[in-house]
């Protein structure tokens, strides 16, 4: 394939935005009119999974394919490893591609208000890196970048807008006969800091996209109490998630105007869901429910294949990597983790995954999503003292919940009733033997990645608050093994060693 044969690129994803918060999924009240029409001409997949719900863990796997144990962003506000062979772009520079980024980046560590400078923390992404690390205020009294000149820069326009200026500047660049890749990564509708924080709760939005919604009218998902302040709240995020559409299709438009779109493979999707608090969640994200976990993932191909196509096929945030290379015609590194599962997407082949893993290391649990169930089991350090230093945003003052569940995908499709634990029951047959299963596959895949589940408080003592403390150390931990009966099971760090991946 020459060059000139190769098919661009355009990878955009949202913060915080749940499947259900795209009105291709059908639910809901949500008006994304230009990704609906993404949907129509590409691939719509129902089981995307992030695997570890939060904002740094999720963009370290999406640029190397690899773990967080292995890539050194396990929480928010680690630095991404740059020892571990060619990420994304660095792959596709090597295959002939020109790549730029733009938009929210979460991988530098550290402070979050400083610039992250050409060179090896950029991951590839030389060609354009324009971005504000990351920061939670999209108003146009400050929404800004960071330039090469070190200095900020501001919009004086909401940040999505002037994100979008951006890649349509990126765009106008580009020419037939060389490929090109442009991630484009917008923070909102993630909550933020900016505008009317009060009376949206943190969600507010440009007037004319909350216009569209009438709070009194909004359908709020069941997990959530109804009441005036989840109104407003839904009703600024319902904006931000249209004001996202919006911009998403001024890419499209600027692509097929400069007759890019025959040749380009578009990607929406997002990072992690948004809970707003349901499900005595401790924080907008982080939990293992759908409303976390389950994100929208789009794929257009070139030439209009495969479209208007639905997959039920599994998609776990380790095979994004992989995946979009091998659509792209492109091998993926032997480092990364996650499978390339473009045969499969093109085959119709929805059985090929059996499961995709969980992992959530502060207030630590780990688990499995199936097509079926999703299983999670927890290891918290739950004396008085851990657990009056864990943080919430979202006001709790105390840990109200466990992260031991089992949820039936298919009788329970709002995950309103937890049956771990349960003996049977009419209606759920079989539980313990499901559950036992279930954990037995979670546990497949901990040996997979070497995984010792610590407690936080096992994390705290051995790498601290340093954004860059070898991850390595944390191998040497003994490996911690609940099963559903309760009792804790110990391996010697060796045990694991030969074990094959988890069949998926």
């Amino acid at each position: 394939m020459s060059r000139s044969d190769r098919p661009n690129l355009v990878f955009i994803f949202s913060d915080q935005q749940s499947k259900d918060m795209v009105g291709a999924y059908g639910v809901g009240s949500v008006q994304t009119p230009r990704l609906d029409a993404l949907a129509a001409d590409g691939i719509t997949f129902a089981n995307c999974i992030s695997s570890s719900p939060v904002c740094t863990p999720y963009r370290g796997m999406l640029i190397t394919g690899q773990h967080p144990m292995r890539n050194n962003c396990f929480t928010n506000d680690r630095r991404l490893a740059t020892d571990l062979g060619d990420s994304f772009a660095e792959v596709l520079a090597k295959a002939g591609y020109r790549s730029g980024y733009v938009g929210k980046w979460h991988l530098y560590g550290g402070s979050r208000y400083r610039p992250v400078p050409p060179g090896p923390d950029r991951h590839g992404f030389d060609a354009t890196f324009l971005t504000n690390n990351c920061d939670v205020n999209y108003h146009p009294d400050h929404a800004f970048y960071w330039g090469d000149d070190n200095e900020v820069h501001r919009f004086g326009t909401w940040e999505v807008e002037g994100q979008t200026d951006q890649a349509l500047a990126f765009l106008d660049g580009q020419t037939a006969d060389q490929p090109f890749s442009l991630f484009v990564s917008y923070h909102p509708p993630h909550n933020h800091l900016g505008g009317d924080e009060d009376r949206y709760s943190g969600f507010d939005a440009p007037e004319e996209f909350k216009a569209r919604y009438d709070p009194d009218k909004i359908e709020l998902r069941p997990s959530l109490p109804d009441n005036q302040r989840t109104r407003r709240m839904m009703q600024g995020y319902l904006a931000m998630c249209s004001e996202v559409d919006h911009h998403v299709g001024r890419i499209i438009d600027r692509l097929e105007e400069q007759g890019l779109l025959d040749n380009t493979i578009v990607v929406y999707t997002s990072d992690h869901g948004e809970t707003f608090g349901g499900y005595l969640a401790h924080w907008h994200k982080s939990t293992p429910e759908d409303v976390s976990i389950a994100v929208p993932l789009i794929i257009k191909l070139p030439g209009r294949e495969l479209a208007g196509v639905r997959r039920d096929l599994l998609v776990g945030t380790l095979d994004l990597m992989p995946t979009i290379l091998g659509l792209m015609g492109i091998r993926a590194p032997e480092a990364c983790q996650g499978a390339d599962l473009s045969a499969a997407i093109r085959d119709g082949d929805d059985d090929a995954v059996e499961s995709v893993p969980l992992f959530y290391f502060p207030t630590p649990w780990r688990g499995v999503v199936t097509r079926r169930w999703t299983y999670a089991i927890e290891h918290i350090d739950r004396t008085p003292a851990a657990i009056e230093a864990i943080g919430s945003d979202v006001g709790r003052t105390r840990l109200l919940r466990t992260y031991d569940v089992l949820y039936d995908h298919l009788e329970d499709p709002h995950q309103l009733r937890n049956l771990f634990g349960q003996t049977d029951i009419q209606g759920f047959s079989g539980i313990e033997a499901v559950q036992r299963e279930l954990h037995e596959l979670t546990m497949a895949w901990l040996d997979y990645f070497d995984d010792p589940f610590p407690t936080q408080t096992e994390l705290d003592a051995l790498i601290g608050d340093a954004p860059e403390a070898p991850v390595e150390l944390l191998h040497d931990l003994t490996p911690w093994r609940g099963n559903p009966d309760g009792e804790t099971i110990h391996h010697g760090p060796g045990d694991s060693s030969g074990r094959i991946r988890p069949d998926r």
